[in-house]
């Protein structure tokens, strides 16, 4: 099926042991990009088995029956190439960009290990090393690591999936057995819980004999249930103190619920534009207030997912964050007074014409630039596929977030303004 788009057309296919395959052909790029994303991210991990999804997406780069240990990421490079591959909420992603002329190797790759995976105890047993070493670099001896996408979720959220460390726990991920990593590659990485997009310098004809003949031999097997994370908004404010002797000045984090990205993505546009003009740019009226009139703040962002880069690549629930660092001139309580004076005001008035219009702007500057590189526009695709099922949401957004209007902004503002919200106050020092 040929779908068009605001990023020009893009064919789609499903292989009959249900592997979604789409082609955004670009014949002006010399590149060809290639994302495989399955629908499993840390909130899918099994109780007891914290890190789970980080620490498999580390065995897929172990080798598969036709590709040695370390293999795919020495013929990727001396191909030209660059790949990776990241773990999110509600998704596991690999990719690579490459010269054009690449493009088999990089398909048979991917279909080698997602019908072949290579798994060890001796690979196992290696990456949890690995894991744990990223963990010590990346959170326990870095100031700030792991804040707020750590602490925050832990507090806001009373379930499993949703408060849990996706990084991972040591205990859990030493605990890990050879059988847990085949029953989680036998569940999750099947054909028809994923999604191929080959993006870039291709010729579509060219992409589906491909897929079909490196991916097409894959069993079919079910497709894993999707369980629902929903719970409901807090009753009443939670607050976490955290001391921490790497960091040289305080922090904090406000977490708010918002409307389901999947079933109310108008409603949730609302909020991506109050967090545009609440904290994006110079003019933003946090940013301009706190941090240039007041100079009470060094920095602050609002955020709407667990990294930022996630806000519509996942499903409910989800947190609108306000992320704060400051140099303790101002006390938590009165910068959060600030903050809940500003939602008010927004809730009474609504935002300026000019407000909108720079959120609007600026939201979709971002989004186009975001989506110039071929590899990025190949995940985009991607995620949006897996996630709501339609990758042609990813040129919709500009055109969503344009259409809210002042009234909206103002009733996602009220909506924040009088919830229960989590807290975690990061401050210099020893101790929890």
């Amino acid at each position: 099926m040929r779908v068009g788009s605001a990023l020009g057309h893009f064919e789609r296919f499903t292989l009959r042991n249900g592997l979604r395959l789409l082609v955004a052909a670009d014949r002006s790029s010399s590149l060809v990009a290639v994302a495989v994303v399955y629908d499993v991210g840390f909130r899918s991990e099994p109780e007891g088995r914290t890190g789970f999804a980080h620490l498999f997406e580390h065995l897929m780069f172990q080798g598969s029956a036709h590709v040695g240990k370390t293999e795919h990421i020495q013929l990727v490079q001396g191909a030209g190439g660059v790949m990776n591959g990241h773990t999110l909420a509600d998704l596991t992603a690999y990719y690579e960009a490459l010269p054009s002329g690449g493009l088999e190797l990089v398909l048979w790759l991917e279909a080698d290990r997602m019908g072949a995976l290579a798994l060890s105890e001796q690979n196992l047993r290696n990456q949890v090393s690995v894991v744990e070493e990223e963990i010590k670099v990346n959170v326990l001896n870095r100031p700030y690591g792991g804040f707020p996408w750590i602490p925050l979720p832990a507090l806001a959220f009373d379930s499993y999936p949703n408060a849990h460390n996706g990084y991972g726990d040591f205990a859990h991920l030493e605990d890990a057995t050879i059988e847990d990593a085949k029953d989680f590659y036998h569940r999750y990485y099947t054909p028809s819980n994923a999604v191929l997009v080959v993006a870039g310098g291709c010729m579509p004809e060219e992409v589906v004999d491909l897929a079909g003949r490196h991916f097409g031999g894959i069993e079919a097997r079910p497709t894993p249930a999707r369980r629902s994370f929903a719970e409901p908004r807090l009753s009443k404010e939670r607050r976490r103190i955290i001391k921490d002797v790497l960091i040289p000045q305080p922090a904090f984090v406000a977490g708010y619920r918002v409307p389901d990205p999947i079933s109310r993505m108008r409603d949730y546009a609302a909020y991506v534009v109050l967090a545009n003009v609440l904290s994006d740019g110079d003019a933003s009226r946090l940013r301009a207030r706190l941090v240039h009139r007041d100079r009470s703040v060094t920095d602050l962002a609002c955020v709407l997912g667990v990294f930022g880069n996630d806000t519509f690549t996942m499903r409910d629930p989800v947190l609108f964050q306000v992320v704060v660092f400051h140099p303790g001139i101002a006390s938590t309580d009165s910068l959060l007074a600030v903050i809940d004076e500003e939602l008010d005001r927004l809730a009474a008035d609504g935002p300026t014409e000019d407000e909108l219009a720079r959120a609007s702007a600026s939201s979709a500057s971002s989004h186009w630039r975001g989506l110039d590189p071929v590899l990025d526009r190949a995940l985009a695709l991607a995620g949006a596929e897996v996630v709501h099922g339609r990758a042609e949401l990813v040129s919709e957004i500009p055109g969503l977030v344009k259409a809210v209007g002042g009234e909206e902004v103002a009733s996602a503002a009220a909506d924040l303004a009088h919830q229960h919200r989590a807290i975690v106050d990061l401050q210099p020092g020893g101790g929890s």
